[in-house]
This record gives structure tokens, C-alpha cells and sequence, in this order.
């Protein structure tokens, strides 16, 4: 028994060695999957004085006894394990990534020995792979790289439902009853082809009719796949051309990973299938007979944290979580994340204060009753040309943890909220969500805002103050979420702000203006010390590249004030205190009558008006700048902050009806002598007639008009398109 004694490992293969195996390929197979077991078994990280862990053994027995049959293993460690190795599963596949699931298979079943009764068989094991190489694009895949194990980023666009496929069917023949079992179908979605003829031969019977073989349901077995489009990426579309797209093929746990909308990194194998076969009449039927498409068979999936995808709040190492909290107890956080909002565009600090508000948002209320109240801050920009609205837009987007951002006239109602179409493939309704619903938890930046059409805004009110859309439309009757914020940007009517209308500025509706919380007017005042500070500012800007990088003083970065904003999100829901509370309650009363006075004066409703969602208003500002700061209630001095803020924006808007202080018309007199003129030049002057405009002009200074006055009524009836000019501008024409 001297045997014993030799230190050497003994070890059966099990695998068929025994039968004489004849062909060479089967050999390389089993030695392949014998290394690969032996990876599996054998790699491990650490060394050997810190103690080292078996990385892949542990890993599959931790999954297998939580029931998740699947194992992902990092390529890097493969190829320092075995180089070669590696590279055969890089070049080939679609033949050795079946080998290591089997070699998995093997070593899951020897690390959860024994298993409880009832669950002797082991279980198949689905490999994912992951790797650090870097990613293709998908305008590379060309067809050298077909069944290959390439890498792409991209866009999940759209996915269909779990369905389906068979991985081993049983086929029964038509004519003798014979049933053939267990036919292993390729992965993919390249299909099988059936058997023409059967094949068994009985003595005395008749000859089976050709395709006699019908498939069997209940003896087949499944598993759930599901397809998914990927487009790529936006910023990697070259200029000028449309963005590419690719099918993707997944299988088992790789199902529901992602959601349209996530920004990923597929690895995959490049695969052909069969085109469809286009409808052609008469000759050209043989064409396209090696034509494939492409599509990639997924193998494993990484979703980006960075992005405009789903997981930006998910990662947070405690070492950032301290250095988010330090951020948070500095006493000017709430100055310094105005200022790091759009650092190159100067001023305007009481919007950049607003739109940090708009960030962070207030809490979401849910009642006992079920009704919720929403935490989201609309913020609307009425202003001049030219004052930087689309760049703060633009900013907003880039720095929320979702941002999307959509244009006037380029937007539909269905293109917002949600449109309902037919799924090309299943002929059913399938609904697509539109920005609203996308940017769920984020911000919805709409620029032109009044450029877009009056029934596409309609759809746009139930989204922002319920923050549910609902859709009744061919049959699919249902609620969709869309907690998210509204950044609104628009012009005036007349293009830039005329003082001289006061309200008539302003051409939305009541209805879509009390819904938002905060309405800045911006104009473009001349002043001559500010323009040349903004002057300075803007060429600073244009001169040096480096202010992009280096940023100023008191300054967060933009990837920091991302994760910071997602931390606040998460994390803290602010109330208001009672004493804040009973203070906002006394303001309320007085800003109501203070509008009142206002509406008295003027013998006109504002159209702005001031109403509870207003009073909600102030508390959600009140509560976002607590969650600035990480605190778990709003006081008197959030309160007073959010009451300023309220007051330099939408107080301001509403009681700008008022024509005080405005160049040459201090007084009610001047305005009651514009309209004179305005009337009598309507009466001396019939639509459709010419008259040239010296001779108005001599006949109103006569009736001793001042001049200037006469030219402001010409001026605005001009503006308005009451006149036009014709004959070089010599001759007044009425249209109107």
C-alpha cells in the first residue's frame, strides 16, 4: 500500500476519457473545460499573509444557496490565470462559453455538496462576463468581428416583454408517432430548422408524408429571453448624422436588468440571423440568399453610474458620504452652490439662488386620505432676448441627477406625456412615456415655452401639479409617474419686454401660470457700470479656456454638486417648524390683500394671480433650502429666505402691471393722452385707407399734442401690425 504515501494528487476525468474518444475536437473541448474548472476552482485574490479568498468558488456557492444561478467572471482575471485561455474564449465564443457554464455547472455541484433532499439535480449556471478593455463603438462592428466577443456603450431605447424559447425541444413525426427528444436548439435568435423527412424505417407501413414533425410544448425546455435596442450614444454620433442602433439578445438573469432610458455598456458576442424574408414579386426571389443581419447576443451588463441614466444616487463610499456631510454644515453651502450654478454666466443671482432651489426640491407629501402633495418647484423665465436663459437650461440639464431637455416647437403634447403605437411585432398597443415620464425624479428643462402650441401646453398641467399623467387611448386606460420639476424659459408677446403693456407682456393663461412656483422677469436694463462688468466678464470668458477648468473661488465641482444634489434627494425630507409656519400663515394673508389693492387700483385682474398653491409655493422653497443644508426642519430664517425669493420673482411679476417710474409716462395723465390720440387717430382714419404720415403728425401738433407722444401711439400701433408702413415709409397704411 506503498501508493498512499506519494504526496501526488489522483483525480478521475470525468469526462468520457474513457470511451477511446476518437476525434481530435472533442479532446481540445475537454481539456478546455478542465482548465477552465480548474480556474473556476482555483483562482483566487490576496496573498498569502494577508489570506486570500477563493473569489469564484465562494461566489458561485453564495449564489447557488440564495437561488440565483448565475456567476460573473471579470476577463482580466482569466487572462492572468491563463493567457491563452482567454483568448480562445475572446476568438471563439460561441464554443467555449458553453464549456465554462458546464465547467461551472461542475464546480457548483462540488461546492454545495450535499444538497437538501428534493434538490439533488444541480442546477445550470449562466456565466456573465465583465472586462476593463475599452469600448468599441457601434459603427466598428464590421464583419470580420462577427462571433466575436466585442464590447459597445450605448442607450437602451426600447425593450420588449420576457418572453419564451425553447433550449431543447421534442419533436413528435406526423405519420408513425415517433418522438424524438432532447434536440439542443442553437442560443440566439438564429432558430432550427425541422427535419424534412423521418427517418424511421418500419417494415409493412406506409412511407411518412414529407415535413412530418410537429414540436411537442409541454416536453420542451425554456428559458426567458428578451430583446432590447441600443442606440449609441448621443455624444458619440458624429456631426450631422443620424444615430446608429442594434438588436440585443438576451437570456435568463440578463432579463430586466435595464430599463430604456439607462445609459450601458453591453459585452456580447457580434451574431447573424436570417433577415426577414421581404414580401418580393416575381423574379428577384433569389436575391439576398447570404444577406444576415446583426444583432448582439448579450453576455453580460454594466449600467453606467455617470450619464443621464438611472443610478446616480446608488454609490455613495462612505469616505464621499463625509465629505458630502462636511459640505453641508459649511455656513455660505447655500451661496456657494448659487454660485457654482453656470459660473460663466454672470449675475442674475437671485434666478442661479431659485434654480439651486428647483435642484433640491421639497418634500413630497403623502396625506392619510391618499392623496399626495407635490415637492417639486417650478421655476418659469419670462425675459429679453439675449439674457441667457437657454445656457442656464442647458446647465440645469448637465447637472441634474435626470435632466431632459426639449424646445417649444419641436415638442407635442404626445411627446411630452406619453403616445400610444403599435408594437411592430406582437400588432398590440404598447405605450412609449415622453420627456415627462423619462425624466421621472429629475427636471424637465422646456425652452420657447411660448412658442409652443396652446394645446400642447394643456397637456402639460396635469403633469405639474398632480404629477401623474393619464392616458385613455385605444383601449389602454391607465396613470403614469412623473414626479419631476419644470424649468420653463419664454420670450414676452412683443419679443422684448414692453413697459408700456404692462400685463399684456405675459400671454399665458392663469391657469398654467399659478402652477408655477416662482416666475422671474428678466430684463435687459441698460446700465452702464454693469455692462461693462458683464462686457469684461463675457470676453474673460472668450479669452481664456482655462475658467472652464479651474473654476473660481467658493466654487463646487460639477461632478460634486451632482452627487451632492442626489445624496440631498435621497436622503432628507424637511418640515417646516411651527413657529416658521404661523409666520408664512400671517405673510399669506397680506401678500392676498396686497394683490387685492393692486387689482382695485388698476380695475383689472393680474394675470398672475396669487393663490394657495402660491402659499404651498413659499413652504416647498422653504423646505428645499433646509435640504440644502441637511436639515430636518425648515425655521424662520429658511422661511424669510424662501419669502424674499418669493417676492423678487413672482410678487414682482404680478404687480408689474404698474406703468410708475417708466421713461416719459410717471403720470396717469400721459397715459390717459396716449389713448386720446390713439382713439382719435382710429377715428380720422378709416381701415384700408393711406395716409402719409407728415401730414398726422402736423395735424395732431396743431391740436397741441406733443410730438413725442404722437410718435409713441404711431410706434405701438406699428408693434401691434394696426399699421403699416408703404412708399419708402413716407405713407401710413391701416390694416386693422
Amino acid at each position: 500500500m506503498s501508493g498512499f504515501d506519494d504526496p501526488g494528487v489522483y483525480f478521475s476525468d470525468s469526462f468520457g476519457g474513457g470511451e477511446g474518444v476518437g476525434d481530435e475536437g472533442a479532446v481540445k473541448r475537454s481539456q478546455i473545460k478542465k482548465r477552465f474548472r480548474e480556474f473556476l476552482r482555483q483562482f483566487r485574490v490576496g496573498t498569502d499573509r494577508t489570506g486570500f479568498t477563493y473569489k469564484y468558488r465562494d461566489e458561485l456557492k453564495r449564489h447557488y444557496t440564495l437561488g440565483e444561478y448565475w456567476v460573473e467572471v471579470e476577463m482580466e482575471d482569466l487572462a492572468s490565470f491563463d493567457e491563452d485561455l482567454s483568448d480562445c474564449l475572446y476568438k471563439l465564443p460561441t464554443e467555449n462559453l458553453p464549456l465554462l457554464e458546464e465547467a461551472a455547472q461542475e464546480v457548483a455541484d462540488e461546492v454545495t455538496r450535499p444538497r437538501p433532499v428534493g434538490e439533488e439535480t444541480v442546477q445550470d449556471i449562466q456565466v456573465m462576463l465583465k472586462s476593463d478593455a475599452h469600448p468599441a463603438s457601434i459603427r466598428n462592428l464590421k464583419s470580420e468581428q462577427v462571433s466575436r466577443l466585442v464590447k459597445i456603450p450605448g442607450i437602451i431605447i426600447s425593450s420588449t416583454a420576457v418572453r419564451a424559447k425553447a433550449t431543447r425541444v421534442c419533436l413528435q413525426c406526423r405519420g408513425c408517432r415517433a418522438v424524438i427528444s432532447n434536440i439542443p436548439l442553437p442560443p440566439g435568435l438564429q432558430g432550427y430548422a425541422l427535419p424534412r423527412k423521418c427517418n424511421t424505417e418500419q417494415a409493412g407501413r406506409v412511407k411518412c408524408p414529407v415535413d412530418p414533425y410537429f414540436i411537442i410544448p409541454d416536453r420542451c425546455v425554456c428559458v426567458d429571453f428578451q430583446t432590447l435596442r441600443l442606440q449609441e450614444s448621443p455624444d458619440a454620433v458624429p456631426h450631422g448624422e443620424m444615430p446608429r442602433h442594434m438588436q440585443l439578445y438576451c437570456d435568463r438573469y440578463l432579463c430586466d436588468r435595464v430599463v430604456p432610458g439607462n445609459r450601458v455598456t453591453i459585452m456580447g458576442i457580434y451574431s447573424i440571423k436570417k433577415m426577414a424574408q421581404a414580401k418580393t414579386k416575381g423574379r428577384d426571389k433569389g436575391a439576398g440568399v447570404g444577406i444576415r443581419s446583426a444583432y448582439l447576443r448579450v453576455v453580460g451588463i454594466e449600467v453606467d453610474t455617470e450619464g443621464a441614466g438611472r443610478g446616480a444616487t446608488s454609490s455613495v463610499s462612505p469616505q464621499e458620504e463625509e465629505e458630502l456631510r462636511a459640505l453641508a454644515v459649511s455656513p455660505s453651502i447655500y451661496d456657494s452652490i448659487a454660485r457654482s450654478l453656470a459660473p460663466s454666466i454672470y449675475g442674475s443671482d437671485d434666478l442661479k439662488k431659485a434654480i439651486a432651489c428647483l435642484l433640491f426640491g421639497g418634500s413630497r407629501k403623502r396625506l392619510p386620505d391618499g392623496l399626495t402633495r407635490r415637492g417639486d418647484i417650478n421655476l418659469l423665465m419670462l425675459g429679453d432676448p439675449g439674457t441667457a436663459k437657454s445656457q442656464l437650461l442647458k446647465f440645469v440639464e448637465r447637472c441634474s441627477p435626470i435632466g431632459v431637455y426639449t424646445s417649444g416647437k419641436g415638442s407635442s403634447a404626445a411627446g411630452l406625456t406619453a403616445s400610444v403605437l403599435r408594437d411592430p411585432n406582437t400588432r398590440g398597443f404598447i405605450m412609449e412615456g415622453g420627456a415627462m415620464v423619462l425624466a421621472d425624479g429629475g427636471v424637465v428643462c422646456i425652452d420657447e415655452f411660448d412658442k409652443m402650441r396652446e394645446d400642447d401646453r394643456v397637456a402639460i398641467h396635469e403633469a405639474m401639479e398632480q404629477q401623474t399623467i393619464s392616458i385613455a387611448k385605444a383601449g389602454i386606460t391607465t396613470t403614469l409617474n412623473s414626479r419631476c420639476s419644470v424649468l420653463a424659459a419664454a420670450n414676452s408677446v412683443f419679443g422684448r419686454w414692453d413697459d408700456t403693456k404692462g400685463e399684456d407682456n405675459i400671454d399665458f393663461m392663469p391657469t398654467i401660470l399659478s402652477r408655477f412656483d416662482m416666475i422671474f422677469i428678466i430684463k435687459d436694463q441698460h446700465d452702464q457700470q454693469r455692462d461693462m462688468t458683464l462686457a469684461r466678464h463675457v470676453m474673460n470668458v472668450h479669452l481664456s479656456a482655462q475658467t472652464q477648468t479651474e473654476g473660481v473661488e467658493g466654487e463646487i465641482r460639477l461632478a460634486s454638486l451632482k452627487k451632492y444634489i442626489a445624496y440631498c434627494r435621497a436622503k432628507c425630507g424637511p418640515r417646516l417648524s411651527a413657529a416658521a409656519a404661523e409666520k408664512l400663515k400671517n405673510r399669506y394673508v397680506v401678500m392676498r390683500s396686497g394683490a387685492r389693492e393692486h387689482e382695485r387700483e388698476s380695475d383689472r385682474r393680474a394675470s398672475i394671480p396669487i393663490t394657495v398653491r402660491q402659499l404651498e409655493a413659499v413652504v416647498r422653497i422653504a423646505e428645499s433650502l433646509a435640504k440644502m443644508k441637511l436639515q430636518a426642519i425648515a425655521g424662520e430664517e429658511e422661511v424669510d429666505e424662501a419669502l424674499r425669493l418669493f417676492q423678487v420673482s413672482t410678487l414682482d411679476a404680478a404687480l408689474s402691471g404698474s406703468l410708475s417710474g417708466v421713461e416719459g409716462f410717471t403720470t396717469q395723465e400721459d397715459q390717459e393722452m396716449i389713448s386720446r390720440i390713439e382713439k382719435q387717430l382710429k377715428r380720422r382714419f378709416a381701415i384700408g385707407s393711406q395716409v402719409s404720415e407728415h401730414s398726422i403728425i402736423q395735424d395732431f401738433t396743431k391740436q397741441k399734442y406733443p410730438e413725442h407722444a404722437i410718435h409713441k401711439v404711431l410706434h405701438l400701433m406699428l408693434r401691434r401690425g394696426e399699421l403699416q408702413h408703404r412708399m419708402q415709409r413716407k405713407v401710413l397704411y391701416r390694416v386693422k
